[in-house]
């Protein structure tokens, strides 16, 4: 190919069958679905029982090349964002590389949170626009209830687990437009979950036991943030596409709030219909939620070729993004 660009041709998902509502979480904390549902949106969301974050990338990932009806073993590349990966080593890429039979993909794990999907579709389209990889496999997966504290009502009543996946593969007609991706380290402290204390290893006496390994957030700070760092990356990939928003035919961003959603919406004019929204189902799935909703819009044959999306990812890092993608 003279010109490679990157088609999206394959979506998957899957999702713990264990629905957490906002009437169980009353049992559970000091909270009631009314303040929930203001505040946030959300109505109930997944919880993975007894299952590993791996378990679900693998049938997401499944699904995904079910969809794309490709093989695994004609994979080059496997991505997999993840915040909550089941072992420091082997990543969560290459325990599904392998039971997928993967065998001539390279595969890694991508840490960017919230904007895992986003950041994982540049990335997948790099390669192929370098011409290092045909076929990308991007999954994003979470088990975020393992560092959720379920007696602090200001993140239990957020976030979800699941997995969501979706495959890439060079073409010369051109799909992924255009990409802008960003972070801001100095407001980390906003979103926080410890995986190991910091210690002197060789310190006499017994290890330090880590007590912080559930996640803090200041919601208010992160709200603050995104209000200016979402617009900033759609505006750039719009400026660069030399389109406006009016162009777009779905803005599909993270699932985090759902004030977050309507100040996007008004901030652009935009028709509510084109703004996906499926946080009252899932919560706040962090990576998963923006490759969750594309397969649930290709499902439900909302994706049609020739539409122009907008994808935004924002949050643990901290960290934001855009892509501007041809269907």
């Amino acid at each position: 190919m003279n010109n490679i660009g990157t088609r999206l041709i394959g979506t998957g998902s899957y999702m713990p069958d264990l629905k957490l509502t906002n009437e169980m979480l009353e049992s559970m904390v000091d909270t009631n679905d009314e303040w929930i549902v203001k505040r946030t949106g959300i109505r109930e969301r997944r919880i993975a029982q007894n299952t590993a974050t791996w378990e679900l990338a693998l049938e997401a990932g499944r699904r995904a090349l079910e969809d794309a009806a490709l093989d695994a073993s004609e994979l080059d590349l496997i991505i997999v964002g993840t915040a909550t990966p089941d072992f420091f080593t082997p990543s969560v890429s290459c325990m599904v590389q392998g039971k997928l039979g993967a065998s001539k993909a390279m595969a890694f794990d991508l840490s960017a949170a919230c904007s895992g999907f986003v950041y994982s579709v540049d990335v997948a389209d790099s390669f192929i626009r370098a011409g290092k990889a045909k076929n990308v496999l991007v999954i994003c997966a979470e088990t975020l209830s393992r560092i959720i504290d379920y007696t602090d009502r200001s993140t239990c009543v957020i976030f979800g687990d699941g997995a969501a996946a979706a495959v890439f593969q060079a073409s010369e007609q051109e799909g992924v437009l255009t990409t802008y991706m960003r972070a801001n380290g100095t407001l980390g402290e906003c979103l926080k979950a410890q995986c190991l204390p910091v210690e002197d290893p060789l310190a006499q006496g017994p290890r330090a036991v880590c007590d912080h390994r559930f996640l803090k957030m200041a919601g208010s700070d992160v709200f603050r943030f995104t209000a200016s760092a979402v617009p900033e990356a759609i505006d750039a990939v719009l400026h660069q596409a030399n389109m406006t928003a009016d162009q777009i035919d779905w803005f599909v961003l993270h699932q985090a709030n759902v004030r977050i959603l309507q100040m996007v919406t008004t901030r652009y004019g935009l028709d509510p219909k084109k703004v996906y929204v499926n946080i009252d189902r899932y919560g706040n799935t962090s990576g998963v939620s923006v490759a969750l909703c594309l397969d649930e819009m290709r499902k439900n044959g909302q994706l049609k070729a020739g539409q122009h999306i907008v994808i935004s990812g924002f949050g643990g890092g901290l960290t934001y993004g855009a892509a501007l993608i041809r269907i």
